[in-house]
């Protein structure tokens, strides 16, 4: 298989020729005769803008939908809410970044996380076009995500994790960032158990999205190893010869043995509160001095028994 950095580079080449040639035509998306054919599939619709129906299609602006290289439309199934965070891993020229921030609302935010400065570039361009202020882009990798530990409520993804060569850190990646009790929402292009090998090591298969796609049992074990749960992997529609578009969704568990948020700046271990103080015993509301050990006080005795009433055999006066 293909090193890490040799994957990076190649998709790179190929998504930053496809936010060109989608900044400099309209027309030219996923589906276009120039770099921007993600797989043969895209000439019969299974790929890109053709996936986005006319409700999501108003939303967001024209280029930003045209220059889609997905194979689903996660924010369908990702149920968002307003007032949500949402992180769209290799969030491309900003479609899904874009519906995301609307649903939302203004109480709410979506990130979006991209390597290709020429895509970062477009989907910035794309969301002044749209008007949408709560949306942000960042730069920097799946595989080492620049966010803070439980800072997203929902995390998705336009079939991009399979475009890694390092699969299992992505997921572990989105583990980390979600809140507990967050979602991910993903729509990946799922491998056959009989893609031959001649296909795996084939590197315009790989940034096609079909070379490096997981089986379905690699994927559910892959989501289980990183602690999700609530896992549901469905297939959508066969985009290859050996492989098929699905929507993956799971949730990441609540923490407990812990105490609520409202007392979080209190009752939790530092180390623990970026994190919604995930597994850890509740720290003591008061602490003792630094550099001091408490010793047990001792008990002092039982007073003795007060006589309130005359003793039945009082004692013999004194001898004279």
């Amino acid at each position: 298989m293909a090193e890490l950095t040799d994957i990076r580079e190649s998709v790179r080449e190929k998504y930053a020729a496809a936010a060109k040639a989608a900044s400099e035509s309209a027309n030219a998306g996923c589906c276009g005769p120039e770099a921007l054919t993600c797989s043969p599939a895209d000439e019969q619709g299974l790929f890109g803008a053709a996936l986005y129906g006319e409700a999501s299609s108003d939303e967001i602006p024209e280029s930003a939908v045209n220059a889609s290289l997905g194979c689903g439309v996660p924010t369908a199934v990702a149920d968002l809410a307003e007032g949500e965070t949402v992180l769209d891993l290799g969030s491309g020229a900003g479609a899904d970044v874009l519906i995301s921030a609307r649903r939302v609302g203004a109480t709410g935010k979506a990130i979006g996380l991209d390597m290709t400065d020429e895509m970062l570039a477009l989907a910035r361009t794309n969301a002044v076009e749209a008007g949408i202020e709560n949306v942000e882009f960042l730069k920097g990798y799946l595989e080492d995500m620049p966010l803070t530990d439980a800072s997203v409520d929902v995390v998705i993804s336009n079939c991009v994790i399979n475009l890694s060569g390092d699969k299992p850190q992505v997921i572990h990646e989105a583990a980390r960032v979600l809140r507990p009790g967050g979602r991910l929402a993903v729509s990946d292009v799922i491998a056959d158990l009989d893609m031959d090998e001649q296909t795996k090591a084939d590197m315009a298969a790989w940034t096609g999205c079909i070379a490096g796609a997981l089986t379905e049992t690699e994927f559910r074990h892959t989501l289980q190893s990183a602690g999700f749960e609530g896992i549901e992997i469905r297939e959508t529609h066969r985009v290859h010869e050996h492989a098929a578009a699905a929507i993956i969704r799971a949730r990441k568990p609540v923490a407990t043995d812990c105490c609520d948020m409202p007392a979080l700046a209190s009752c939790c271990e530092p180390e623990h509160k970026p994190r919604g103080c995930t597994p850890t015993r509740p720290k003591p509301l008061s602490a003792p001095p630094a550099n001091t050990r408490e010793h047990p006080r001792p008990i002092p005795p039982p007073p003795p028994p007060e006589n309130d009433t005359p003793s039945a055999h009082p004692a013999p006066a004194p001898r004279r």
